[in-house]
């Protein structure tokens, strides 16, 4: 099985690797990758004999899971043949989901699928968007980005207009490019709190929701700020700054991306003030069994 996916996946990494992965949007992959494995690692002390049924459960359990499985395995073989045949990498990468799931199910039972949940889940984000997707959501990324800078410059009394995406500050010209739109560090984020929340695993669905809603608009200010960063460094030292010093741009996005975790760690921080984590009861725990205790 083990040798049986990796001659399915070995060449379709080895295509991420080289192709869409060097790309703006998708250099999270690896790290996804990584977490991924070291998730499996950690559970891999489940991955034993089929004995994770209930007790007493019957074989009706078992052919359930294997029928659910093997429907669940072909049909994630089947998506992998057209992904793959048709170069189409969405279905390609994303037929690894279904085809773990069904192996889990027909392996080892439900619920040693379900305690899978979440690395299974988190490989959604190594996925490649799909280019129409990329197109419609880093436009009006792009404009919204470009209008805040703007009014922010114009506020501090910098000569700056806007054309589209097109900034002018003082002589200069910057254009507002993918990059900076945003939908990488929206995309980041997202999987990084994701994550988060599930190793803090806190208990209040409530402060989980609204930390996650705050990944968007953490994602705008820092790519904004990141905009009129740039913005400012060539207004004040040409725009050579950034072409003899060519690591300033991807620094400032580095920076900023460290800048935009900080400021969701804080966001649960605050959060975590007034929405505490609930501790479990131990009521009805410390009664009969003190008695026993010398």
């Amino acid at each position: 099985m083990f040798a049986g996916l990796l001659a399915l996946y070995i060449p379709t990494y080895w295509t991420l690797a080289t192709g869409s992965w060097t790309a703006d949007q998708d250099t999270h992959g690896p790290i996804v990758l990584a977490v991924v494995l070291f998730l499996l690692w950690q559970k891999r002390a489940l991955l034993g004999s089929r004995g994770a049924l209930p007790t007493g459960a019957g074989n009706a359990y078992s052919f359930f899971d294997d029928l659910v499985g093997w429907t669940i395995l072909v049909l994630g073989v089947f998506t992998y043949v057209v992904g793959r045949s048709q170069d189409i990498s969405l279905l390609e990468v994303g037929s690894q989901i279904p085809v773990l799931i069904g192996l889990l199910l027909i392996m080892q039972g439900r619920r040693t699928a379900l305690a899978f949940w979440f690395p299974l889940f988190f490989l959604l984000f190594i996925i490649p968007l799909p280019g129409f997707v990329v197109a419609a959501a880093t436009t009006p990324l792009k404009n919204h980005v470009s209008h805040v800078a703007e009014n922010i410059l114009y506020f501090f009394h910098y000569p700056v207009a806007r054309n589209g995406v097109i900034l002018t500050i003082g002589t200069y010209q910057l254009l507002v490019a993918n990059a900076c739109a945003g939908l990488n560090a929206i995309f980041s984020l997202t999987a990084l709190g994701l994550l988060y929340i599930y190793l803090v695993q806190n208990t209040s669905w409530l402060r989980n929701g609204i930390l996650l809603a705050s990944i968007l608009p953490i994602a705008f200010i820092a790519n904004t700020v990141r905009v009129v960063v740039l913005a400012l460094i060539t207004y004040y030292w040409s725009d050579q700054a950034i072409a003899v010093h060519g690591f300033l741009h991807p620094f400032a996005g580095v920076v900023l991306f460290a800048i935009a975790v900080l400021l969701m760690f804080a966001v649960d921080w605050g959060l975590g003030l007034f929405l505490p984590n609930r501790r479990p009861s131990t009521a009805g725990r410390d009664g009969p069994d003190d008695a026993h205790q010398t």
